[in-house]
């Protein structure tokens, strides 16, 4: 029986399995892979999993300054509010707080699609800045450092265990739960 090369399992090879090795080429699923049935049959498909919207704003008043964030998750008719807050923050990071504390609480790897009406969060993760950013040791491309990359770090954990379609929509349009989400997080930000 041979094993795959990546998992850490012993390999026992017969002769005839020793003529077929394994292909060299692996799905990327397969290079993280917890277990051998895992490495087999990589993560859970998509139409398996649970499809989660989540709405998230941050606020701040004064930059830095008193600051919270709010989310609220959807999953079906079910809804739950989040909210928190910080003293002194800022209002980028209260924006990442709020995806970071929505994803969380998530319990299994769900399809989530993340309303924000922040660039900095809907940029930082649909155009592979924060990943390359961690790639550049927490540098941008003009070698300054990344703020935040202890909030950025986290939410790229979360992606990579969640499979997150990022929506960005303007804020104090109209939308409604963008709306919710704002008066959660000035309500958290004015408790300080």
């Amino acid at each position: 029986m041979l094993l795959c090369r990546l998992c850490h399992y012993t390999r026992a090879v017969s002769a005839q399995a020793a003529k077929y090795p394994l292909p060299k080429v692996y799905p990327v699923a397969f290079l993280f892979a917890g277990s051998f049935f895992d490495c087999i049959f990589g993560r859970k498909e998509t139409a398996a999993m649970k499809h989660v919207d989540l709405y998230t704003d941050g606020a701040c008043s004064g930059n830095p300054g008193p600051g919270g964030w709010g989310a609220i998750l959807r999953y079906k008719e079910q809804e739950k509010e989040l909210s928190g807050g910080e003293n002194p923050t800022t209002n980028n990071r209260m924006e990442l707080s709020a995806v970071i504390e929505g994803l969380a609480v998530l319990k299994e790897p769900c399809e989530v699609t993340l309303y924000t009406d922040s660039q900095y969060v809907a940029n930082g993760l649909s155009k592979g800045w924060a990943a390359g950013w961690k790639r550049n040791g927490w540098r941008k491309a003009d070698k300054s450092p990344a703020l935040n990359a202890d909030l950025w770090e986290r939410l790229l954990e979360l992606t990579g265990y969640h499979k997150v379609t990022v929506v960005w929509v303007k804020g104090h349009a109209g939308h409604p739960e963008n709306e919710r989400c704002d008066r959660l997080a000035v309500a958290e930000s004015s408790r300080f």
